[in-house]
């Protein structure tokens, strides 16, 4: 009997701890009068423009997110490979940075509901890999992917081509620029991203599926565990704003045609 009350007391303060957990993030993020958001940058989800601002899809829902929580936001750029354990330590409230939900990541953060579906794309050497057109071409020994550390399309890299080699760099556009240089066959990326570099340079890269993903993505929000208030929050802000049309909106300018940004982007 005194082992039954027992648990039953272990299990009401397990509940009221978490419950705890999740009023006090909206709630430090109100007193605090700031949204503090972990990001990485990367075109067009976030990058910098040629006077050193923030410009890109995510600094757009952030900026909203925040807007509509009546505070600031404060953007905390972080490398992609350690952002997970920024988050878990505490050095911002939430990750908005275009991430993928994938299980494994899901056993460490809890992710909202989705608000966007970029996927992977491919972008390959035309000197390399200019006679290539099916996957199972890349899926060879002989073949060097470059891809971003850390990031989901390395595991893309390493599950759909095992047999070639996956070089990992800190940052997208150094991956890409092993494929300009003739170091690597094709890189992954995030889409649109390897559609706008083969746009700018296609007398080196090319598309060898087209317009078409190797993979479909679910991005989300990323939050601790346990803030299970704030979780309900930012889900339903992204159901209210995709219901509205505004995150579709903001997806299409940044996605569709860099035309209209281009030129802002600070060079690298």
């Amino acid at each position: 009997m005194i082992i039954k009350y027992l648990k039953r007391f272990l299990l009401v303060a397990l509940l009221m701890t978490s419950w705890t957990a999740s009023a006090d993030l909206l709630s430090d993020i109100q007193k605090r009068g700031t949204l503090q958001v972990g990001m990485s940058t990367f075109v067009p989800w976030a990058m910098r423009d040629t006077e050193g601002n923030l410009m890109g899809f995510e600094i757009d829902v952030a900026t909203k997110v925040a807007e509509d929580m009546g505070v600031e936001v404060e953007f905390v750029p972080t490398a992609w490979s350690g952002i997970i354990p920024a988050l878990i330590a505490k050095k911002f409230d939430i990750i908005i940075g275009g991430m993928s939900i994938t299980p494994q990541r899901n056993l460490t953060v809890n992710f909202t509901t989705p608000y966007a579906h970029s996927g992977q794309q491919m972008a390959a050497s035309t000197q390399l890999a200019g006679d290539f057109n099916k996957r199972e071409q890349f899926n060879s020994s002989d073949v060097t992917i470059a891809c971003r550390r850390g990031a989901t399309p390395c595991k893309a890299a390493a599950k759909l081509f095992p047999k070639a080699s996956v070089r990992r760099f800190d940052d997208d556009a150094q991956a890409f620029q092993e494929v300009v240089n003739g170091n690597a066959h094709a890189m992954i990326s995030s889409a649109p991203k390897p559609r706008f570099w083969s746009d700018a340079h296609p007398d080196k890269v090319f598309l060898p599926f087209g317009s078409e993903n190797l993979t479909r993505g679910d991005e989300a929000f990323a939050m601790r565990k346990g803030d299970h208030d704030a979780m309900n929050f930012f889900s339903n802000w992204i159901t209210v704003n995709t219901s509205s049309g505004w995150i579709k909106s903001r997806h299409d300018y940044w996605f569709q045609d860099q035309s209209a940004w281009k030129d802002m982007v600070a060079p690298k």
